[in-house]
């Protein structure tokens, strides 16, 4: 048997290619550097990594595609694990089962559901990984419609401390199942989960673009239909600040816009034209205010919701803000347009209001520790430094947004929105934090993980935090 050593070619440090690879993200703004990083593609890896961890005296930290590098904590006395996919996405098509192995990113899921006519909870994006976003409550182009991806889980693999391989779900561990889901992390590395698909007949889905001076018009208009809009409906306004780039269309970049996008789904039968219909009762009124500059909604099936909301294909430096916000109403409206689009400059390149409710609003018998939200809109702001302004403009900008919308702020945040490790962020209340903290000390009792901790989501995760 091989001593565990930090010299094993799995085994990198700073300036070795193996860990320049493992630690890659996809915030360039907020790099990772860890004692030491290791990519495993398999079970066996990562467990021979947590062995060699514990030999040396390092914590364990661990991420898949990078995106949420900028909430990790400072990790100088820790080994990183990078999960790459061990296999291809599984799909059971009778029982309507993802098996996802950790590492993955949304697009192979969807790639894979879409051939027999399911759909996935997935991101805006189809280059984040699959399974950060689902222990981290997910929420979903589909959300009003599906609830919190989190839901969706059905059973999660991973490796805990003690090197033991586990397969969790709500018979075999209800404590630590529960925990995984939404409690904050810091429970072991996951190497797969399983999550319940859903049938999909079509969706209607796309992006409409108006100059941002016709905002202050469409947006009550939008917030209006929100009230009273479908669940199959999800649905966000972002004003955009797009710069000059060969795949942005000149007619976006000449100026600030306003753009509506989301998704319209037809869940199954012959749903289809039903999909249309509410798709065209909130697009119709705006269209008839205003023409848009660009409108590229359309019936399509679900390959093309990972695309609606044109997240970057490739990683760039970004800073922002979150907050999860009540009600807003005229008043409310009004705030977020004079911070966003009534102002000479914004440091901003997008500031998104985005639809929630409907499935996010309603608690599941058998939910995790986060099962759903109780707002009414979440905001994310965010610019990329150089491209709009500087770090400090954006940062000025972040928080006077934030003040604006203040009077509307629950407190709350949704983990994967979170933009920084230093913005306000909570989405547990303190008995969720105690128990989660219970299912830590049982799987974990020396803190081998104690650093991917999120912050709010437990009582002792200060102590330690470097690693």
């Amino acid at each position: 048997m091989t001593t565990p050593d930090e010299h094993h070619p799995d085994f990198a440090r700073r300036g070795q290619a193996a860990y320049e690879a493992a630690t890659r993200v996809f915030n360039l703004f907020a790099p990772v550097t860890p004692a030491a990083a290791v990519t495993a593609r398999s079970t066996e890896e990562v467990r021979a990594a947590i062995t060699r961890a514990r030999a040396r005296g390092l914590g364990v930290r661990v991420h898949a595609t990078g995106h949420a590098c900028a909430t990790a904590r400072p990790m100088r006395d820790a080994l990183l694990i990078r999960t790459e996919p061990a296999g291809d996405v599984g799909i059971d098509p009778r029982r309507r089962i993802a098996r996802i192995p950790a590492g993955t990113r949304w697009g192979a899921v969807v790639e894979a559901a879409a051939p027999h006519g399911l759909a996935a909870p997935h991101g805006s994006s189809p280059t984040v990984g699959a399974v950060g976003y689902l222990l981290g409550g997910g929420l979903s182009m589909y959300a009003r419609h599906t609830g919190l991806a989190a839901n969706s889980v059905r059973a999660i693999e991973l490796v805990t401390a003690d090197g033991e391989q586990r397969r969790v779900d709500a018979d075999s561990d209800p404590e630590l199942f529960w925990a995984l889901r939404g409690g904050g992390g810091g429970f072991g590395v996951v190497t797969a989960v399983e999550i319940a698909l859903f049938p999909v007949t079509g969706v209607v889905t796309g992006a409409a673009f108006w100059p941002a001076a016709q905002a202050a018009r469409l947006l009550p208009r939008w917030r209006a239909w929100t009230e009273r809009a479908p669940r199959e409906a999800t649905t966000s306004v972002r004003v955009m600040n797009l710069p000059e780039l060969p795949e942005v269309p000149a007619v976006l970049s000449a100026g600030p816009v306003l753009c509506l996008d989301g998704v319209v789904v037809a869940p199954g039968g012959d749903a289809t034209g039903r999909a249309r219909r509410q798709a065209g009762e909130l697009l119709d009124p705006l269209r008839a205010l205003a023409d848009p500059l660009m409108d590229t909604w359309h019936e399509a099936g679900p390959l093309a919701v990972p695309e609606t909301h044109m997240d970057p294909p490739e990683p760039v430096p970004v800073l922002g803000d979150h907050l999860l916000l009540r009600e807003l109403g005229d008043e409310g409206v009004a705030a977020f347009l004079h911070a966003t689009v009534d102002r000479p400059h914004s440091a901003l390149t997008v500031a998104e209001l985005r639809q929630l409710g409907g499935g996010l609003s309603t608690p599941a018998p058998d939910s995790g520790a986060l099962g759903h939200l109780d707002a009414r809109f979440a905001y994310s702001g965010a610019g990329v430094p150089g491209a709009g302004g500087t770090d400090g403009e954006i940062l000025a900008h972040c928080a006077e947004v934030r003040r604006a919308l203040s009077p509307w702020d629950t407190g709350r945040t949704a983990p994967t929105f979170v933009a920084s490790l230093e913005q306000p962020q909570g989405h547990l209340d303190a008995d969720a934090v105690l128990a989660a903290d219970r299912v830590r000390a049982r799987v974990d009792p020396e803190g081998l993980f104690r650093g991917d901790i999120a912050p709010g989501c437990s009582a002792a995760s200060a102590a330690g935090s470097a690693r």
